[in-house]
């Protein structure tokens, strides 16, 4: 593969500060090319693009107030980060512990938070025994199995749930066609005070940018999920072609690294749909914006209206709590 672009060659792997590897997986990035002091330098430092995002999540949620279970989320989608930066660091089991085990406890905090709004105490105090019971036998079983398919599997299972669940109670409780009782009563399914027809357009409007958020974050998670399966199938191919690259272009083919990026924007994505969708369950839409400049090169944010929010502002209406993607 002819490159005429400068570059220089890989280092050979090499003995490293954290030796020896006591992880039952290794990825498909070559262990101590660049430093002795990490294992995986892009699989590493990919996770500071990841807990920046939870960071930016978790200040978000306490300068908007929105919902408690939210800024917890976005601490546990830190954690999930932290903990993948040791464990690429250090390619330790304990490190893998705690990075794919944080994985499953922030999915039962956003399990809790949607399938406990607006249920009675008992239901939500069984809710959480419940999760919290599904959290120590997956953490149980997989400490004796070893076996990363396992947590694989139930990580996706109940991503998948948590998703599924998000989407039916937005379409069911938000659109407007769907929300009506049986002598066409609009309040019902919902929190707040009863809506009339005047906010069909406005609801429609949030419903249409909903599904947009939700596409857009599900097509960044679901492609990085199909390149990790490529880099996992292909490492010998990639490993030679990187080879002859050379670096830093090499870097552009460590597939799990784009894994981290994208999978961490896709579940910002997600706890921020969250966040959103909370809010318009609960009769705010009046309250809050969701800002979102530009659908390529900016990431959502929801935020309280300012005095001017029904005015148009650089050409985006500020009707219906959305401000277009560009």
């Amino acid at each position: 593969m002819a490159m005429t672009l400068p570059s220089y060659p890989y280092p050979s792997p090499r003995r490293g500060y954290w030796d020896p590897v006591t992880s039952t997986l290794n990825w498909c990035e070559e262990d101590y090319y660049a430093t002795k002091y990490s294992a995986e330098i892009v699989n590493t430092l990919t996770n500071v693009f990841f807990m920046s995002l939870a960071f930016k999540g978790f200040l978000n949620c306490r300068k908007q107030q929105h919902d408690g279970i939210f800024a917890v989320a976005f601490v546990g989608y830190f954690l999930v980060g932290a903990g993948s930066f040791m464990f690429h660091t250090t390619l330790k089991y304990p490190m893998q512990l705690v990075d794919e085990l944080s994985m499953i406890y922030t999915t039962c905090l956003m399990a809790y938070a949607t399938f406990s709004y607006r249920k009675p105490s008992t239901f939500r105090v069984g809710l959480a025994v419940g999760l919290v019971s599904l959290a120590v036998f997956i953490t149980l079983y997989y400490h004796y199995l070893q076996d990363p398919a396992f947590h694989q599997n139930a990580y996706a299972v109940m991503t998948a749930v948590v998703i599924f669940r998000s989407m039916y109670v937005m379409e069911t409780r938000l659109r407007p066609s769907r929300r009506r009782g049986p002598r066409g009563d609009l309040s019902v399914g919902r929190a707040g005070p009863p809506l009339g027809h005047g906010q069909d357009a406005r609801d429609e409007q949030i419903l249409r940018t909903m599904w947009l958020m939700v596409g857009c974050g599900l097509s960044v998670f679901l492609g990085g999920v199909g390149i990790w399966t490529l880099d996992n199938k292909y490492c010998p191919t990639l490993r030679r072609w990187r080879r002859q690259m050379g670096l830093p272009w090499g870097i552009l083919l460590e597939g799990h690294g784009w894994w981290h990026l994208m999978t961490g924007t896709g579940a910002y994505f997600y706890i921020t749909w969250g966040i959103w969708l909370r809010h318009c369950l609960n009769g705010r839409q009046e309250e809050f914006d969701l800002e979102w400049p530009s659908l390529l090169c900016s990431l959502p944010e929801i935020v309280r209206k300012g005095p001017a929010a029904g005015e148009t502002v650089d050409g985006l209406a500020g009707d219906g709590g959305t401000k277009k993607a560009r």
